[in-house]
C-alpha cells in the first residue's frame, strides 16, 4: 500500500462530517471521493471538505479506481449491502457500528472479507482511543485484580419524534444499535462474549427499544449492568471493579479524558487524556496502519470482537421482543 491512503466516503450525514473533518488533519490521508443517494447531497459535501469527485450513487464510488478504502456511515439497515458491495468491488471498508443490524448480517460480511482476502473494520474508535488503551492495559496487568462487575451507560434525554430515525424500526432504530452498542463493546472488551443475557426495555409505539437495561453474566462470575436510552440522559459514565480495585471513568466514557484508578492502601491515580480524546483520528489512523502493512484485520477492532458483540445485541432484542421488518428471522441466543 502506498504511503498516501486514499479514502472514499459513503454517506453525507453528521457522522460521515465528524469522520472526514478529522480525517483530514492526518498526515497521510486523502479524500478522494464521496458518495450519495442523491448527487446535490454528494456535491455539497464534496464542496465543503473540498473533495474532487461527487457520485449521487454508490456504484460510481465502488468504481472509482482511485479509492484505497471506503468508510460506510449510512444508517445501520444499509450497513450490510454498501460495506458488502464495497467489499465486493476489492475495496478496504471501515463500516460504522453497529457493523450490521444483527449477527447473521455481520457473519455474512466478515465472512465475504476474509474471502476476498481485504480489510474490513467496525468503526469502534471508543477500541482506538489512547486512554481506552491504557484501562484496558490496566486491567489486563491485574491493576484491579480478577474483574467482577463493569457498569456502563449511555442516555439521551429527546425527546424525539415518531418520524425520527432513531424511532423507525426500518432503518435499525432503538437505542440499542446507536447507543447500547458502546456499553456492551466496553463490557465485552472487558471481560469478552457474555454467557448469560438478561434485558428489560421499554418499546415504543413504532416497535423499537427507547430505554434498556441489560444484565449480562459470565462463567467466571463477573457481570456487567449496562443501559441505554433514547428518553433519559444519563451519567455517560462506566466504571470496571476488580477483587484489588476499581477504575472510575467519568461522563463521556467513550471518549474519555481522565479515567481514576483506585486500589486499596494507594492514593487514586488519574490518568489524562494526551491529543483531542473526542476525536475520529485514532480509528482512521488504525485503518491506515493496517492498510500501509497488508493487514485484513485490526487487532484493535477484531472482527471476531465486532461479532460477538452483535450476537450479544440479538441476545437483548429477542429478550425485549425488538425485531426489525427486514429481517426474516433474527438470530436466536
Amino acid at each position: 500500500m502506498r504511503e498516501t491512503v486514499r479514502w472514499g466516503i459513503l454517506a453525507t450525514g453528521g457522522i460521515a462530517e465528524r469522520f472526514t473533518t478529522d480525517l483530514l488533519t492526518l498526515d497521510g490521508a486523502e479524500v478522494v471521493a464521496v458518495a450519495s443517494r442523491t448527487e446535490a447531497s454528494a456535491k455539497a459535501f464534496a464542496d465543503r471538505f473540498g473533495i474532487p469527485r461527487a457520485y449521487g450513487e454508490w456504484a460510481g464510488l465502488f468504481a472509482d479506481d482511485s479509492v484505497d478504502v471506503v468508510y460506510v456511515a449510512t444508517p445501520h439497515h444499509a450497513h450490510r449491502e454498501a460495506a458488502g458491495l464495497a467489499l465486493e468491488a476489492g475495496k478496504a471498508v471501515l463500516c460504522e457500528k453497529a457493523l450490521t443490524l444483527n449477527a447473521r448480517e455481520a457473519e455474512e460480511l466478515v465472512g465475504l472479507a476474509r474471502d476476498r482476502g481485504l480489510f474490513l473494520m467496525e468503526a469502534m474508535w471508543m477500541y482506538c482511543n489512547p486512554l481506552i488503551r491504557r484501562l484496558v492495559e490496566l486491567v489486563r496487568d491485574g491493576a484491579v485484580g480478577e474483574v467482577r462487575t463493569v457498569q456502563a451507560d449511555f442516555g439521551l434525554q429527546g425527546p424525539f419524534a415518531a418520524d425520527h430515525r432513531l424511532r423507525d424500526p426500518a432503518v435499525g432504530g432503538g437505542a440499542l444499535l446507536d447507543l447500547g452498542v458502546y456499553p456492551v463493546s466496553f463490557a465485552q472488551l472487558l471481560l469478552g462474549e457474555p454467557d448469560t443475557v438478561q434485558a428489560h426495555a421499554l418499546i415504543s409505539p413504532e416497535g423499537v427499544d427507547l430505554n434498556t437495561g441489560m444484565l449480562l453474566g459470565w462463567d467466571s462470575g463477573a457481570s456487567a449492568l449496562l443501559s441505554c436510552s433514547l428518553v433519559a440522559d444519563t451519567p455517560l459514565t462506566a466504571s470496571v471493579t476488580g477483587t484489588l480495585g476499581r477504575i472510575d471513568v467519568p461522563r463521556g466514557f467513550f471518549f474519555p479524558e481522565r479515567f481514576t484508578l483506585h486500589r486499596d492502601g494507594r492514593e487514586p491515580e488519574e490518568f489524562l487524556a494526551g491529543d483531542d480524546p473526542h476525536s475520529f483520528r485514532h480509528e482512521a489512523a488504525e485503518v491506515m496502519r493496517c492498510l500501509r502493512s497488508g493487514a485484513t484485520e485490526s487487532p484493535l477492532v477484531p472482527l471476531d470482537g465486532s461479532l460477538a458483540v452483535m450476537r450479544t445485541l440479538d441476545a437483548v432484542r429477542e429478550r425485549v421482543g425488538v425485531r426489525y421488518p427486514q429481517e426474516a428471522s433474527v438470530t436466536r441466543a
